[in-house]
This record gives C-alpha cells, sequence and structure tokens, in this order.
C-alpha cells in the first residue's frame, strides 16, 4: 500500500455536523451572499450553470431570485451539483475565516493521520464537498490545521463517487497502480466502485445502522493496521 484515499462525511467527519451545521450555515446565507458578491464572475457562472440545470430538467427558464431559490432548496435535499458545492465551499470559506465554524473531525483522526505518515504513506480526500470545501474544514478543524496531511484533493470533478470510472480517474492521476491504493468511506456503494476499480477498501461504520457489506469493516481509524 501506497496511498490512503478517504472520504469525509461519515469517516473523518461527522455526519450531524454537515447536516446539522453546515447545511443550515449555507442555506440561511445564500441570498446576501449572492447579492454582496453579484458581480463577481464566479457568482455569474454558479447562476447561469443553476439555471441551466432547471432548464435541462423542468424544462423552463429562470432568473436570479428563482435560481438562488433553487439553490437553497438543493441545500434542503443535499444535490450533489457543482454549482452548488462551490457556492458552499465559498460561503463555509467565510465562516471559517470569521471562526463561526469549526470542522469536526473524530478524535482518532489526527492521531491515524500522523501515524500513516510517520510510515510513509500519502494521503488524500475524495469528497462530494468541493475541494476549497475540504481544505477550508480541515484547515480550520477543532484540532487545528491538519492540510499538511494530504497531498491530493479530489471532488466530484474526477466523476461521481460511485461510478468506478472515477476511481480510475483518481489512479490514473496519482500515477498510482490501484491496487496499491486503500480508500476508506461509510458508504457501500462508493466502497463497491472502488473495489471493482481494484482498490483496497475499508468501510468505516461510525453508527450501528449501516447494512452490511463485503468490505472490511472497522469502528475508528485506529482499528485500521497498515
Amino acid at each position: 500500500m501506497k496511498y490512503i484515499l478517504m472520504d469525509v462525511e461519515g469517516t473523518t467527519t461527522s455526519i450531524s455536523f454537515v447536516h446539522e451545521v453546515l447545511f443550515p450555515y449555507s442555506a440561511e446565507r445564500v441570498e446576501s451572499f449572492i447579492m454582496s458578491q453579484a458581480e463577481e464572475e464566479v457568482i455569474r457562472e454558479i447562476l447561469d450553470q443553476t439555471k441551466t440545470t432547471v432548464l435541462e430538467e423542468e424544462h423552463k427558464s429562470i432568473n436570479e431570485d428563482e435560481a438562488i431559490a433553487k439553490l437553497i432548496s438543493w441545500i434542503k435535499t443535499d444535490r450533489k451539483h457543482p454549482a452548488l458545492k462551490k457556492l458552499q465551499g465559498m460561503i463555509w470559506k467565510t465562516g471559517y475565516q470569521a471562526g463561526e465554524l469549526k470542522g469536526h473531525v473524530y478524535q482518532d483522526v489526527p492521531e491515524a493521520l500522523e501515524n500513516w505518515k510517520k510510515a510513509g504513506l500519502s494521503m488524500g480526500i475524495y469528497s462530494s464537498g468541493s475541494v476549497e470545501a475540504q481544505r477550508v474544514l480541515f484547515g480550520h478543524s477543532v484540532c487545528g490545521d491538519l492540510n499538511h496531511y494530504f497531498d491530493n484533493n479530489f471532488d466530484t470533478s474526477v466523476g461521481p463517487k460511485r461510478d468506478v470510472k472515477s476511481y480510475f480517474n483518481i489512479s490514473s492521476e496519482l500515477n498510482i497502480d490501484p491496487k496499491e491504493i486503500l480508500f476508506l468511506s461509510d458508504i457501500g456503494e462508493e466502497l463497491d466502485a472502488a473495489k471493482m476499480a481494484g482498490f483496497q477498501t475499508i468501510q468505516l461504520v461510525r453508527q450501528d445502522d449501516l447494512p452490511y457489506r463485503e468490505h472490511k469493516q472497522v469502528r475508528n481509524f485506529l482499528e485500521i493496521k497498515i
């Protein structure tokens, strides 16, 4: 094994933090954030991407107010839309920098990261959240700045997390044989896709209600023996 790739939500970070803290924080600020930066190119792109998706999926044209409402509705349904993920990352960044947010990580995570680094392993994150959202979470975590442990950050720009091709894309970008990469996640379908691509896999079972899949299971990172 040369590389450990890990998910965020339910793996390094509690699901409740994402859904009960981060999502409401962004939902409450979508409109004011967009209005305050309405002339920025990235905001224009986010709104245009939202309008395009609605036109393609619902066959109707919407104005900017309706696009903002759509983005807020996507937060409530946890839509994995690149425009929304980009916007959320920007909003969360302001919250972390203002000290209003602290990124949750499980207590076992920093110790395990340090152990794996000392063992000479490279590490990376693969999350549906944008790369910016990943970096601000780990850069302003309750355990301090953890970004120095990660050599790479991947989001859904490499492909959906339940798509086998996404893991081939990651392996190719890393220039590492798939069988030398260990993927950690709580989601069985993601692990299934990674395994089909040749990755080693371990499922994090931090909650008791996860269905069994044919992957090795652990309760925390410190149970993983490298």
